[in-house]
């Protein structure tokens, strides 16, 4: 993979960077997101597809990124699909820093080194270049302002930067909440990104251990003593838009 184009991974994390503080928004969440963001990259290189909601490695050939590599090869020695939420779940120590250094190898940003109340040492890292972080970020409010549906990258980047909660710093305060609501909304324009982002969300919650449903079965309907049929018990939003 040729150093052209930007990769998910480095565009989520230069739209967490803050150049106020030099540090990045939502940092617990964001190592999710950046094991999303790869997988999401792996797929449009065609190494890996969805299988229901696992991911199946199709094309075990390096990408030529070292990072993008590290994870394809992890996962193919997985030997089977691997469902996304226990991948995004698992150890993933460190993503962000890694990829902060990969940034600052890459010329993208470069390192401040500081402390904190004259003691503790600190790393803050500026962007060298911040044409690209308003390019992004432009691709993300044109998607939101217009409507068109955008191309799958940038619809995958939306829906990574919804599920790790950069939507608040995007689009801060009461004027910027229609802008969240666009932003979240961007999650269905691409499959792939939807998975990752669902993923992400799920192990935020804490229900990796159950299969994602897209919708709970029905309940059987059942005969009563009469030979009418019982019609399923309303609860919960059901009841109450019934009792209305």
């Amino acid at each position: 993979m040729g150093r052209s184009r930007r990769t998910i991974p480095e565009e989520l994390l230069l739209l967490a960077l803050d150049p106020a503080t030099g540090t990045t928004a939502q940092p617990q969440s964001l190592d999710l997101g950046l094991a999303g963001a790869q997988l999401v990259e792996l797929a449009l290189a065609g190494r890996i597809a969805p299988d229901g909601d696992r991911i199946a490695v199709v094309m075990p050939r390096p990408t030529g990124d070292p990072t993008l590599d590290s994870a394809l090869e992890l996962l193919r020695r997985r030997g089977s699909p691997v469902r996304a939420v226990h991948w995004i779940g698992g150890p993933r120590l460190g993503l962000r820093q890694i990829y902060l250094a990969h940034l600052e190898r890459c010329g993208m940003v470069h390192a401040v080194a500081g402390q904190m109340c004259g003691v503790l040492p600190t790393t803050r890292y500026q962007a060298t270049d911040t044409a690209i972080s308003r390019e992004i970020r432009a691709r993300l409010d044109s998607a939101i302002r217009t409507g068109v549906p955008p191309d799958p990258r940038t619809a995958a980047l939306a829906a990574l930067a919804h599920a790790v909660g950069l939507g608040k710093h995007l689009y801060p305060g009461n004027e910027g909440r229609s802008s969240r609501s666009r932003l979240r909304d961007l999650i269905r324009h691409d499959p792939m990104g939807g998975l990752v982002a669902h993923a992400v969300m799920d192990v935020q919650n804490g229900v990796a251990a159950q299969p994602r449903r897209d919708r709970a079965p029905a309940p059987p309907v059942r005969a009563a003593a009469s030979g009418v049929p019982m019609q399923p018990r309303r609860t919960g939003a059901m009841a109450r838009v019934a009792a209305h």
